[in-house]
């Protein structure tokens, strides 16, 4: 191809109507198809990157393997594409801002007052083509964040404009993905918040190519007809988005309502293969069609927003497809773990994972159901903070302690069997400064860790500051909790794991990251497979 082509995916009516995932279902399909396609997403907050943001502000945030600290929807464009994504694939207004005020003070603008157009807008159009610039994509699918009309959304807007008036009609089209609402009073679909977004979207100067209507109900021919009379689209543009058991099923939706075909015809691309979804497709029938159901408890301290561990959740759907069983995730909120409760809320489950987090809310909980697992053979996962409450729980219980902690939640203990990292001693800003990315880490033969990957050197990601602390480490293992991961630049301890246990394993990384459709992480595939084994011994 000559020319890198460009998709634009707006969003209307509504928040949470799912651009990410029709943006990562369409990449699918015209991947599946032989075209080399990528995802990015611009962010309209100040933030930097989301590295500072509460998880009940935004949800979990995804780390890639360059280091990138991004929004959790780059999640699901490497879990569908099986890609992936980098540092340049996720942009905020707060960097944008960032760029150019930067280029200002270094007198890249000649003394020209600076402005939103045309100074932040060519920001924008510069960041969006950094992929296509590289020749490595046939497709740029770009989603842009937060709905039509929003304030913050009108640089992002005016910048898309402006690149498809430069780019030609066949090189870039708007997918804008609106909610076609059921009012049950009247027992009927309206359109008529479609039309308000759309004209929204046209006083900014910019149409829509495409229609995606989120819907709860089927859409008739005779709604198709007025949305694309009054929209200005075809109608083998308006594209139905029904409700789908699983963000799995959506692919093959948008291929039954034809939107890669569309999406081919109006870019001038040839539309003469059909999507090879075989891999997928095997994914879930085993998925839909599990042979038995296992319960594991997360234990975290977000769990009221099932998008603060989204990772962790498609993880354990890959697992539980590759192991055909369903794993039933039961969240439980670590603050109201105690001795009194922990009985009632974790002796009926398979399996235990304790969550990453941050902070000393709801630690005691999340060491107490370490115990448990520990004392009653459970299967157990520990990811980042999960890992470090392991070796705690294990210093005060087994090395007997007192008091063992992290300089995190304690600075004056007398026992900092996990403390801050020697490179984050002297670092103030919080934003983006941990330890992060991909790094390599070394497995020790014959260890469970060892057995998981089947090899001696891997490579995963990181979003820490603090570590096991080594002058513990002789007592550690002495007392049976092995080190078998270690990294062999720094000597960092990335995994832990009990000598007398069925399935103990504590990892500083965090492999929910780097599990897709195609690639489901053996960690998680072995852990769901041990919670399986229990469950059976059990039954």
């Amino acid at each position: 191809m000559a020319e890198t082509k460009y998709i634009f995916v707006t969003g209307g009516v509504s928040s949470s109507l799912g651009k990410g995932i029709i943006a990562a279902s369409l990449a699918k399909l015209l991947q599946a198809r032989g075209f080399r396609t990528t995802i990015q997403k611009l962010d309209p907050y100040i933030n930097v990157d989301p590295g500072t943001l509460n998880p009940y502000e935004h949800g979990e945030c995804y780390v890639t393997e360059d280091g990138a600290e991004t929004d959790l929807d780059l999640g699901h464009y490497e879990r569908f594409l099986n890609v992936n994504t980098s540092q340049a694939n996720n942009v905020t207004t707060g960097r944008i801002y960032q760029s150019v005020i930067e280029k200002e003070r270094r007198g890249e603008f000649l003394g020209k007052t600076v402005q939103v157009v045309p100074h932040i807008t060519n920001e924008i159009k510069e960041r969006i083509q950094i992929l296509g610039k590289k020749k490595e994509y046939d497709i740029v699918i770009t989603e842009i964040g937060g709905t039509v009309g929003d304030i913050e959304s009108l640089p992002y807007i005016e910048a898309v404009r402006q690149l498809k008036w430069e780019l030609g009609d066949e090189n870039a089209l708007v997918i804008h993905l609106t909610l076609v609402p059921f009012l049950s009073a009247a027992g009927e679909l309206k359109t008529k918040p479609t039309q308000h977004s759309v004209k929204t979207l046209m006083e900014s100067g910019l149409k829509a190519d495409i229609l995606v209507c989120r819907t709860e109900h089927e859409l008739s021919d005779d709604i198709r007809r007025k949305l694309a009379i009054f929209c200005n689209v075809r109608q083998e543009a308006v594209i139905q988005s029904i409700d789908a058991p699983t963000i799995y099923d959506v692919p093959n939706l948008m291929l039954k309502e034809g939107l890669d075909t569309v999406t081919l015809k109006k870019l001038d691309l040839p539309d003469e293969t059909t999507p090879n979804l075989e891999q997928w497709n095997k994914f879930l029938d085993r998925h839909k069609n599990p042979k038995a159901e296992i319960r594991i408890g997360l234990i975290g301290k977000y769990v009221e927003l099932q998008d603060s561990y989204k990772s962790i959740l498609e993880a354990f759907i890959h697992a539980g497809a590759e192991n055909e069983v369903k794993v039933i995730v039961e969240s439980i909120h670590s603050e109201f773990i105690n001795e009194n409760t922990i009985k009632n809320k974790i002796s009926h489950l398979d399996g235990v994972l304790v969550a990453p987090g941050f902070g000393e809310r709801g630690i005691e909980g999340k060491i107490d159901a370490v115990q448990f697992a520990r004392e009653n053979k459970l299967p157990f996962l520990g990811i980042c903070l999960g890992m470090q409450m392991a070796v705690i729980e294990f210093a005060r219980n087994v090395l007997q302690l007192k008091g063992a902690n992290s300089t995190e939640m304690d600075e004056a203990t007398k026992h900092p069997v996990i403390d801050i990292m020697e490179a984050q001693k002297n670092i103030t800003h919080m934003g983006g400064t941990m330890r992060l990315g991909a790094w390599d880490c070394h497995l020790k033969e014959g260890s469970t860790i060892f057995n998981v990957y089947g090899k001696a050197d891997i490579k995963e990601r990181h979003r820490h500051r603090y570590e096991y602390n080594n002058k513990y480490k002789e007592q550690l293992e002495k007392a049976g909790m092995l080190s078998t991961g270690i990294n062999p630049e720094t000597g960092l301890v990335e995994v832990v794991e009990l000598k007398d246990h069925p399935w103990f394993v504590g990892v500083q990384y965090h492999p929910e990251y780097k599990s897709t459709v195609a690639s489901p992480h053996p960690l998680f595939v072995a852990f769901v497979k041990a919670a399986y084994e229990h469950s059976k011994n059990k039954a």
